[in-house]
């Protein structure tokens, strides 16, 4: 193909006898009419050489070529001066020109600087090229380089086989740095040895018994400096009994800051040294390897967590079954799975309410919410009863735990049977003595003294005879025979109850703020123990908060139930204590002596409660007061 040339020439008739004498040469002629068409026919036809006179378009052509040069700077330019001058001729060779003519410009010296030109321009090419060849290849081998450390980091990601992914970081080792052998070293447990977990192109059997001292050796010096060694001697060197090398790499593998072992590539036959981009190489692959040997390690550890945690779970005797956020079985250990008579491998992944049977342990799941653990007792399709606690995990699901609590229920029933006979035996002789304590002033003169006694002896038995009441009355509800329900409002049993409260919290200066739902709907119950009910909780209320505080009454209406709060701003009840703040005769560690009570309050409303199909917690914190709520269901429509 003919070499083309660009024409930017003022003179019109020099222009064309160097047209004519160019194309009798075998050369093409492009000619440009201004400045701007230079750059175009540059950036369009790629011609291989610019003549340009030193005045073109009337004017200078100097700066053109010094922006032009910085566009196109291998473009040979032949520049035509107007006249002779040493300034301007120096001016021109610094602008970059490759050939500079002064008039009387003559064809031949024309034509003999196009051809000095393109020859510059050829050589120049080649050169370019052969550098572009070696950077191709520099770059090629590069990305080779990264595409293995890629794959290796890949195999750790997605391997949790430690053998394979680590015979492959050797092998890579090997291939990147064109060693002859590799192997992965890692201190014994005595750390006075390394053995060889790894290697390439060893025999089976040399590396299953190699063994190499820390002492004295190079990859113990590496393992004591922490730092890569990169060996290149003329003369070979022992680094272990039989084991001559003419070139050497070591780097250290760091695990958790610790050095475990050394990764190396050696030449003991050919003595072709490695390069320090060998060491780095080296040292990219080493931190591959500790990553690996480390998320084995992870690995085993977590793996044998989990085996203790799944044992420890499997064989606890609290029944225990984990939901998630889907409420999805997840867990379900032996005992749970024995109480509700499943098997967990039939369950694992189905929705609870698929599971269960209807029953007071799938109530307790569908209406919980929050994150403070809540505490029941549900009763079972076989007739065991369990006390369950259901705790919201955040980000996890909800965990329910129960322990049977079955033979605890007939000891507590044959103790209540014992306390309820009792209770009826003592009542009558009760009454006579503080029947016959009233007639003492009646058949004689008494002393202050006298008298001050017998009103001791009348308020310790009317304190005995309200314990033995309550007694009575907690028999009488747990029994059932409070079975007369009719329809009422809630609202008007709590107003009742402030208002025969209103006095004594008017002298304790507490402050009562009440929130009733306006028209809550009715509920089905017993006037008498729902007042009971309100009248317990409320006067708790007003006896554990100190003068001046609050007491907080609040009652919503939410899915065909109704939610009754008293809250106060008491003591507060102890976390140990709140699993058993309504068992009878039971006190919270922390008012024991500083309130008088029986410890029948709280029981007798939880048996109210439950006798009504309702549901009664405390929530609580220690100094800060306590929080009863109770859950009654509304009634039906007439």
């Amino acid at each position: 193909m003919n070499e083309s040339i660009l024409l930017a020439i003022d003179d019109n008739p020099t222009r064309q006898l160097l047209s004519r004498a160019l194309v009798a040469l075998d050369y093409e002629t492009v000619v440009a009419t201004d400045f701007a068409g230079v750059e175009k026919l540059l950036r369009e036809s790629s011609p291989s050489l610019l003549i340009l006179s030193a005045t073109f378009q009337g004017k200078g052509s100097l700066p053109f070529i010094n922006n032009l040069l910085q566009q196109f700077p291998t473009l040979p330019i032949v520049y035509l001066a107007d006249s002779q001058s040493r300034e301007h001729k120096q001016e021109a060779l610094r602008a970059g020109i490759g050939a500079y003519l002064e008039p009387p410009i003559k064809t031949d010296e024309i034509i003999a600087a196009i051809k000095s030109g393109l020859e510059r321009a050829h050589r120049l090419g080649d050169w370019l090229r052969r550098n572009i060849k070696q950077s191709t290849a520099s770059l090629e081998k590069r990305l080779g380089e990264l595409e293995v450390l890629l794959k290796i980091s890949r195999e750790i990601n997605s391997s949790l086989e430690l053998d394979d992914v680590l015979q492959n970081v050797v092998s890579a080792a090997v291939d990147l740095t064109n060693a002859e052998e590799g192997s992965l070293l890692l201190l014994d447990e005595s750390g006075t040895e390394l053995y060889m977990r790894a290697g390439h192109n060893f025999e089976q059997g040399f590396a299953d018994s190699f063994r190499m001292p820390v002492e004295d050796t190079l990859a113990g010096d590496v393992i004591k400096s922490g730092k890569p060694l990169n060996y290149n001697k003329d003369k070979t060197h022992k680094i272990q009994t039989a084991y001559l090398i003419q070139a050497l790499i070591y780097v250290p593998l760091n695990v958790r800051d610790r050095i475990i072992g050394v990764l190396g590539v050696d030449n003991r036959v050919h003595q072709m040294p490695f390069s320090e981009r060998d060491t780095l190489l080296l040292s990219v692959l080493a931190a591959n390897a500790a990553v690996a040997i480390e998320n084995a390690r992870l690995f085993k550890n977590a793996d044998s967590e989990r085996l203790k945690f799944e044992a420890v779970i499997t064989n606890m005797n609290d029944a225990l079954l984990m939901l998630d956020e889907d409420k999805c079985v997840q867990i379900m250990n032996r005992s749970m799975a024995s109480a509700l008579d499943l098997h967990p491998d039939d369950v694992i992944g189905r929705k609870v309410t698929d599971v269960l049977p209807a029953g007071d342990l799938l109530d307790l799941i569908e209406s919980s919410s929050g994150t403070t653990p809540r505490h029941y007792e549900v009763t079972l399709e076989n007739d065991h009863t369990y006390t369950a606690q259901n705790t919201r995990i955040p980000d996890v699901g909800t965990a329910i735990t129960m322990q049977d609590i079955s033979s605890f229920k007939e000891v507590n029933r044959l103790k209540d049977d014992f306390v309820h006979t009792v209770s009826h035996d003592l009542r009558s002789p009760l009454t006579a003595v503080l029947g016959y304590t009233e007639l003492l002033e009646r058949v004689g003169e008494l002393n202050d003294t006298q008298r001050d006694f017998i009103k001791r002896i009348g308020g310790s038995i009317s304190d005995i005879t309200a314990l033995i009441d309550n007694l009575l009355d907690l028999g009488r509800i747990e029994a059932g025979f409070d079975k007369e329900r009719e329809r009422l409002n809630l609202e008007d049993v709590i107003k009742d109850t402030l208002h025969k409260f209103e006095n004594l919290y008017r002298q304790k200066e507490q402050i009562i703020e009440v929130d009733l739902a306006p028209n809550p709907p009715p509920i089905l119950g017993n006037p008498l123990r729902l007042r009971q009910m309100c009248d317990n909780l409320i006067a708790n209320a007003v006896k554990y908060t100190d003068k001046g505080k609050k007491i907080f009454v609040r009652l919503n209406s939410q899915a065909n139930e109704l939610i009754l709060e008293i809250a106060d701003q008491g003591p507060g009840i102890p976390l140990q204590d709140q699993t058993r703040i309504f068992e009878k005769f039971y006190r919270s560690h922390n008012v024991i002596g500083k309130e008088s009570g029986s410890g029948l309050g709280l029981a007798i409303v939880k048996t109210i409660v439950e006798n009504h199909q309702g549901r009664i917690w405390v929530e609580s914190k220690v100094d800060e007061g306590s929080a009863f709520f109770v859950v009654l269901p509304t009634a039906p429509e007439e």
